[in-house]
């Protein structure tokens, strides 16, 4: 009777934590939804709330009264003629010639979502419109007029290629040239040589300075698994610990240490100022009201004497966080610019993997085929550990009588009784711990896997499958196949209805390795752990399509292992089949 209770109390208990659940999915794994007629905010700044609310995880304009005035925005800011045009293999879009601006840069090799009719990625937007994020370069001088953001520069060329720079030059009529030279390279990176030509007849002291303005409305969660907000390298470490809210509180963050580039990233984005080599600008975080924000760089001031002139590089990324990319530019010297990608502890195995699954993918053409190959080979490379597991266990089953005896004799002096088993164990030479050694070393496998498909771009928007974004969860459900006829599922019934094909496959096959696995609990810890695969079903619901693919994958894999060893350790299967039969019974008369 007491068993019975406890069962019901445990499954009640499993219950309410899977609604727990719920909650904590809809923080770590929001999901945008559009508010109610009634319930729309009126003002800008209450929509602005509202969209920050609704953060979605990979970030974007979740409001969709902000989304439905942003393409006229976008037309409005950019229809000006005084702009020149970008066209690099990366990236296009255009500079405004008002002020000096980056202001319009999108992705060419990515895409908004996976409709047919999506379009490409937006980094940079123009000041005022919803998505605002743009990069200036400039002069602080006192006494002098520099140029401002109503200076209308004048550009040497039209099109700013991989190929052709474009110089943009100002004469503030009092002596002073102020240029600057705009190249883009065949990835993401634009290089600034900002110059200020003294042809009057007095010093002048200037100050150059970079900056990165952008809004929160578009940025990706900030979770525990995925920095968004202000990053950077000073010193010798990267800086994730900074959020918008953290300077929403400060209104003002300078990080310690020399700047080896600062700027602003979400889950697939950057946007960083990298300065000039061998140089310490001071560089600082603001919030700058209205949900903006800025990364700005301030060189030293430095005394242009009068015929003289200063030039000082800066350059500014503005794209994709591609692993080998970013890599790529910190082999050229770039300090630790790898981790603009937030890895985390692991990421000395995650890369790797991230290696291994590029390759596979380069194999087979399919990143679904990609983690299936990875499953197999880290199955493989761990299957003579697990060979060991099964030849511990079976060890440990032979010396269960003689353990018994010890712990007979020894009842009442715990301590030698400990003593005589340990010396058991080397008598017999067995490991007591080396059953377990294969489940503990998937624990870094499982969480590195999940930080690759988590973090790397690699994974976004890749199919496999009815599976448009293998790094989004399993889009086969039953509340999306409900939305295509016009229902809505609540939000607090998404635990159920937005159960998907692949987290069924995980609860039957985790299932199914339980019931192979040998049993070492009383009746009433069996029946707990029987209901387990089914409550981590629910729990990996929502996770990446990828990850669970790895995992569903990995079960079958063990299945099939453990099918292999038992049939290696008959002895021991045959154990285990007569324990559990015992137990039953024990349990059959206790009721």
């Amino acid at each position: 009777m007491d068993n019975q209770r406890n069962l019901i109390l445990a499954i009640a208990l499993s219950f309410l934590l899977l609604l727990g659940w719920t909650s904590a999915m809809d923080y770590f794994y929001p999901q945008p939804e559009q508010a109610l007629v009634e319930d729309r905010a009126d003002t800008p700044r209450e929509q602005a709330s509202q969209a920050a609310a609704q953060r979605a995880r990979t970030g974007g304009l979740a409001d969709p009264a902000i989304e439905a005035s942003r393409v006229v925005d976008l037309d409005s800011a950019l229809a000006s003629a005084e702009r020149v045009r970008i066209d690099a293999p990366r990236v296009a879009g255009s500079i405004n010639l008002r002020g000096g601006v980056i202001d319009d840069i999108v992705l060419k090799g990515y895409n908004e979502n996976t409709r047919d009719d999506s379009e490409p990625v937006r980094i940079f937007a123009p000041s005022g419109t919803p998505e605002q994020q743009y990069a200036q370069f400039g002069w602080v001088g006192s006494n002098l007029q520099v140029p401002g953001p109503q200076t209308l520069w004048e550009a040497d060329g039209e099109v700013l290629t991989a190929e052709t720079p474009v110089t943009l030059t100002h004469d503030n009529g009092e002596g002073l040239t102020f240029s600057i030279r705009y190249s883009i390279d065949d990835q993401y990176m634009v290089t600034a040589e900002q110059s200020v030509a003294n042809s009057g007849g007095n010093p002048v002291v200037v100050q150059p300075f970079g900056l990165v303005n952008r809004t929160s409305r578009t940025a990706s969660e900030d979770l525990w698994i995925a920095h968004s907000g202000p990053i950077g390298v000073f010193g010798d470490s990267a800086e994730y610990d900074v959020d918008y809210d953290d300077l929403d509180e400060d209104q003002r963050i300078s990080p310690e240490g020399r700047t080896s580039w600062a700027g602003f990233t979400d889950i697939y984005w950057l946007a960083a100022l990298v300065p000039q080599d061998d140089s310490a600008p001071d560089t600082t975080f603001r919030a700058m009201g209205d949900e903006t924000y800025r990364a700005d760089m301030i060189y030293e001031a430095t005394t242009v004497p009068a015929g003289n002139a200063l030039t000082v590089t800066s350059r500014l990324y503005a794209g994709a966080k591609e692993s080998v990319v970013l890599d790529s530019y910190e082999d050229a010297g770039l300090q630790k610019f790898g981790l603009a990608i937030d890895w985390g502890w692991f990421r000395w195995f995650e890369k790797p993997m991230l290696w291994l699954l590029r390759t596979i993918y380069d194999a087979v053409g399919n990143f679904g085929i990609a983690i299936i190959g990875l499953t197999f080979i880290v199955r493989g490379l761990m299957f003579p550990i697990a060979q060991k597991g099964f030849a511990s266990m079976a060890e440990m089953k032979a010396i269960q009588p003689k353990m018994k005896a010890v712990q007979e004799k020894y009842k009442d002096d715990k301590q030698k009784q400990q003593q005589e088993i340990m010396e058991l164990y080397k008598r017999e030479k067995v490991n007591p711990v080396a059953g377990c050694l294969p489940m503990l070393l998937q624990i870094p496998v499982f969480f590195a896997l999940y930080k690759v498909l988590y973090l790397a771009i690699e994974m976004r928007h890749r199919e496999f499958l009815w599976i448009e974004d293998l790094s989004a969860p399993d889009p086969a459900n039953l509340a999306n196949a409900l939305s295509m006829v016009g229902i809505q599922v609540p939000g607090w019934l998404m635990i159920i209805f937005g159960l998907g094909v692949l987290a069924v496959l995980l609860g039957f096959t985790m299932w199914l390795t339980f019931k192979l696995n040998p049993s070492q609990m009383d009746p009433m810890q069996q029946k707990i752990f029987d209901i387990m695969p089914w409550i981590l079903m629910f729990v990996m619901a929502p996770f990446a399509a990828g990850l669970l693919l790895y995992w569903v994958t990995s079960n079958i894999l063990t299945l099939a292992q453990q099918k292999y060893l038992y049939s290696k350790h008959p002895q021991l299967r045959a154990s285990i089949e007569e324990e559990k039969k015992k137990k039953a019974a024990e349990a059959a008369e206790a009721n």
